[in-house]
């Protein structure tokens, strides 16, 4: 989670909302990144989503079933998705989000019979440190 928090840290220095996220494998972090939506002009560049696909073009393939994924904030739905199809193993997340969150708030995509897969979940890692991020990203620009 620690590498999450940095790119969360780092995409707040960018001006992009304050959520990071890290894809391990084996132990190891092949891809981490932050949110890029701003930069890119994408809706789809969630830190999430940058780590899938970059994760998935190191590897070569779109499974990315013995992998573990740390984001700063709970997924949301689209994000949710992207995790499921990718198979990916575990999902540790931060914070909650009431708002917009797709696993545990929300949609609560991974608890619907059509959804292909669901990881293991680990709500509530490093929550303290990811949801003040946010907290005090939003003040300073309130």
């Amino acid at each position: 989670m620690a590498a999450a928090l940095a790119q969360a840290r780092a995409a707040a220095l960018r001006l992009e909302v304050p959520i990071g996220a890290a894809l391990v494998l084996d132990g190891e972090i092949i891809a981490a990144d932050g949110n890029r939506t701003r930069a890119l002009n994408d809706p789809t560049a969630h830190a999430e989503m940058q780590v899938i696909r970059a994760a998935a073009r190191k590897l070569g393939q779109e499974r990315l079933e013995q992998a573990d994924l740390f984001v700063t904030l709970e997924p949301c739905a689209m994000c949710a998705g992207a995790i499921s199809h990718a198979r990916i193993r575990r999902l540790y997340f931060g914070a909650e989000d009431a708002k917009s969150g797709g696993v545990v708030s929300g949609a609560r995509v991974f608890a619907h019979n059509t959804c292909h897969h669901k990881p293991d979940l680990y709500p509530g890692i490093g929550e303290s440190e990811a949801a003040a991020l946010l907290k005090d990203f939003f003040a300073a620009r309130r």
